[in-house]
């Protein structure tokens, strides 16, 4: 039967995508950290005092 055997998987190649995936979980919690430190403040001096961000 095609289609049913199980593929192997190199070491190097499972390390690999390991680690692009922690690197992404990383880069996704940073930046959104970033983002609410940071975005309220950036918000309001580029839009203005009348924008509503920091009420």
């Amino acid at each position: 039967m095609a289609g049913l055997a199980v593929p192997t998987w190199d070491p190097q190649t499972a390390l690999l995508i390991g680690a692009i995936l922690f690197e992404a979980i990383v880069l996704y919690v940073g930046y959104g950290g970033l983002e609410r430190l940071v975005g309220p403040r950036l918000m309001e001096l580029l839009v203005g005092g009348d924008s509503g961000v920091g009420q």
